[in-house]
């Protein structure tokens, strides 16, 4: 049996551009062009397939992929319309977050899906939904377009994905209710093939590494040594931070991993309370 990996990710769009950005970032180099549905590794033994995002769950529940990169949204739908599909999410990659929500035209004024006509892409999640909620609605399939069909008499509200929410406000919706909330994820058999296991496990941890340090920071600054405890305090997410004294009396430094967003603010209080010579560098990977 052949020891080469292959990962399906979707073949255009954003979710594209994220999965390949997340790939070249954890060393797998590879490139795509026109429609081509497989792409190989020029550095690695692995092989990226290049497919419709709702092919995925079935490509990696059957083995054909040994790791996928889909939308949550789409796992589930798949999940709930097809027993057969078995894939498993096993990280979450940080990355086209959105959410799965019920929006209505902005002059309607109810507030229950009761009785409604709801038109949607992700029928089985909706279905599921109001089954779960003892909700008697009728559910209405569409493909695409689906934020005209309030206007167009085909449906009284939507059930759509929504990240920013401009497509609801330039269609004249509100969204009124949650079903779910959406990002990519990873996903695998729900057995790792023997013989990649290794192989598997180790892409896996590149991707963790490249994950962790997507919001970290490295921190380095100068404080008087009195101050230490406080500013250490102040540093979001660090952990341990490493206090080195420094030649001048009283002064050390200090330098920290900040496993959270550092925003201005936080660099103003650091200052506010005697930082000086603050440091904010990016963090390429981290490995635990």
């Amino acid at each position: 049996m052949s020891s080469k990996i292959t990962i399906a990710i979707q073949k255009k769009g954003r979710l594209f551009e994220d999965s390949k950005n997340l790939l070249t970032q954890s060393g797998i180099n590879f490139s795509s062009s026109g429609e081509n549905l497989l792409a190989r590794s020029s550095n690695m033994n692995i092989d990226i397939l290049l497919v419709r995002d709702d092919d995925i769950p079935s490509l990696v529940s059957k083995g054909v992929a040994d790791l996928g990169i889909v939308g949550q949204n789409v796992l589930e739908e798949q999940k709930a319309t097809n027993r057969i599909i078995t894939a498993q999410p096993i990280l979450e990659l940080g990355f086209s977050n959105c959410k799965l929500a019920f929006a209505k035209p902005l002059n309607s004024r109810f507030r229950s899906l009761k009785n409604k006509r709801i038109a949607t892409s992700y029928p089985a999640l909706v279905k599921k939904y109001l089954k779960k909620n003892s909700i008697d609605a009728e559910v209405i399939k569409i493909n695409g377009s689906v934020e005209l069909t309030p206007y167009i008499g085909i449906a009284d509200c939507i059930c759509d994905l929504v990240s920013s929410g401009a497509t609801l406000d330039a269609n004249n919706l509100i969204e009124f209710k949650s079903l779910m909330k959406s990002q990519a994820v990873l996903i695998s058999p729900v057995e790792l093939n023997k013989i990649k296991q290794k192989n598997i496990i180790n892409i896996i941890k590149r991707f963790e590494g490249v994950i962790n340090a997507a919001d970290s920071k490295y921190i380095m600054l100068n404080v008087d040594s009195s101050a230490a405890k406080k500013i250490c305090n102040l540093l979001p997410g660090a952990d341990s931070p490493t206090i080195i004294p420094l030649q001048k009396d009283n002064k050390v430094a200090i330098h920290a991993l900040c496993k959270e967003p550092v925003f201005w603010e936080t660099i103003e209080k650091l200052k506010l309370n005697g930082a000086s010579s603050i440091l904010v560098l990016p963090v390429e990977k981290i490995l635990n």
